[in-house]
């Protein structure tokens, strides 16, 4: 079972006072200033990356969570970006490639490990197409760029959870992204 982020919590963010109370397992509440905080499910994208030929393009996690294991390029949204910007920036961060088509999927309820703590999304997956991978690059948390044959998925290879179970759909479903 996942512990809520806002459970190691013992002093208030805005007064620093001690004795916040927890309520409804997903906020906190001070006494001392009235401040209930709510901490919320973050928004995060996954992209299933398509050039012209159809392969898809995949990277290697080059950090922990799953090190080592297939991904998709992704990662969260920032505050004040829409989602489709946040495809197409995390996809220019991790392989060097611009998007020509976005286009939402669907979504996944997920919990990530960062930082010892369990981060609650929302994953977002999205069917992106490119021109071509020619010039791509593995950057950022993409330790190395895998091109597949959408045919040759196999969720198992995946690593994070929420990631496996939406190449999982894929491959149930293949006209998803054909």
């Amino acid at each position: 079972m996942h512990t809520h982020p806002l459970s190691s919590f013992s002093y208030c963010p805005r007064c620093g006072q001690k004795g916040l109370e927890h309520v409804h397992g997903r906020a906190i509440h001070c006494p001392s200033c009235d401040l209930t905080y709510f901490h919320n499910v973050a928004s995060a994208v996954a992209c299933f990356v398509l050039d012209e030929a159809g392969r898809l393009l995949t990277v290697r996690r080059a950090r922990d969570p799953e090190k080592g294991t297939l991904d998709l390029p992704g990662g969260f949204v920032d505050p004040e970006e829409t989602v489709d910007d946040a495809v197409r920036r995390e996809l220019r961060e991790e392989t060097g490639l611009e998007a020509t088509e976005v286009r939402l999927l669907f979504s996944i309820p997920n919990v990530y490990p960062y930082s010892g703590v369990d981060v609650y999304t929302a994953d977002l997956f999205y069917l992106t197409r490119v021109k071509s991978f020619d010039g791509a690059t593995a950057m950022d948390d993409a330790g190395e760029l895998v091109i597949v044959d959408p045919a040759d998925l196999r969720p198992e290879a995946f690593g994070l959870r929420s990631i496996r179970a939406g190449v999982e759909r894929i491959v149930a479903d293949p006209k998803l992204i054909g």
